[in-house]
């Protein structure tokens, strides 16, 4: 069978998705401004197209992608690496952005991207064949920590996940774990920073560094501390 699908997502104009995408190693294979604006990247086996839309409205786009790989931890570190060698940062919120790197409750280890047209490619690598959302796990900070990632990611409602976070971190009864508790810190901060709101970040990201960690902690917490150390920096 030969069949192959390719995403066509919308834009407002050509030259800043094309910019952006040449700068993430993608190569502009076609480019077409009349009668209607038209354009092809392509990096490896991906290939996009974009349509132009002269009254799209990127920031209320709700268009997406799902993009397989087979090297998600390469391919996140090195558009991590372009987009801060073009804008001297990470972009984690705004337009662009580029989400951090996470195992999913439903076997896939992924990150989102979203474009300067607000077009969100979710690319992830396949860590197991069951497809389906796991259950919710027991116990308070676990729990919270399910589902204020799927509000964060999956939804995309900063707002919802903070509320559940902050309850898990104000709970009085329980203590979380010191992974535990960095994960908590971590997605909080970053929830804030999504948010705006930097003084809850930045109250966030200093207990988060300052959790006690053992050796093996810190290697089940590598994602969390790639992104403490992404969010201070």
């Amino acid at each position: 069978m030969g069949e192959k699908t390719i995403p066509m997502l919308p834009c407002r104009t050509l030259q800043p998705i094309l910019d952006f995408y040449t700068v993430l190693g993608f190569e502009a294979t076609f480019q077409q401004k009349s009668p209607n604006p038209y354009a092809v990247v392509e990096r490896g086996g991906i290939q996009l197209h974009f349509f132009g839309m002269k009254a799209y409205e990127p920031t209320e786009s709700y268009s997406t992608c799902l993009i397989y790989t087979d090297d998600i931890d390469g391919l996140h570190e090195a558009f991590r690496t372009s987009l801060k060698a073009a804008y001297g940062r990470v972009p984690i919120r705004g337009l662009p952005r580029i989400g951090t790197l996470r195992d999913t409750s439903h076997g896939v280890r992924q990150f989102l991207m979203t474009d300067p047209s607000g077009n969100c490619l979710r690319i992830g690598q396949q860590t197991s064949r069951e497809h389906h959302h796991r259950p919710a796990p027991k116990g308070t900070f676990p729990r919270a920590l399910h589902h204020a990632l799927l509000f964060a990611d999956s939804r995309d409602d900063p707002a919802a996940a903070a509320k559940v976070l902050d309850r898990a971190l104000h709970t009085k009864d329980e203590h979380p774990t010191p992974v535990q508790s960095l994960r908590l810190l971590v997605l909080r901060a970053d929830v804030a920073r999504r948010l705006g709101d930097e003084e809850t970040a930045t109250s966030a990201l200093t207990q988060a560094a300052a959790v006690p960690l053992t050796p093996q902690q810190r290697e089940s917490a590598h994602d969390d501390l790639e992104r403490l150390k992404e969010l201070r920096s």
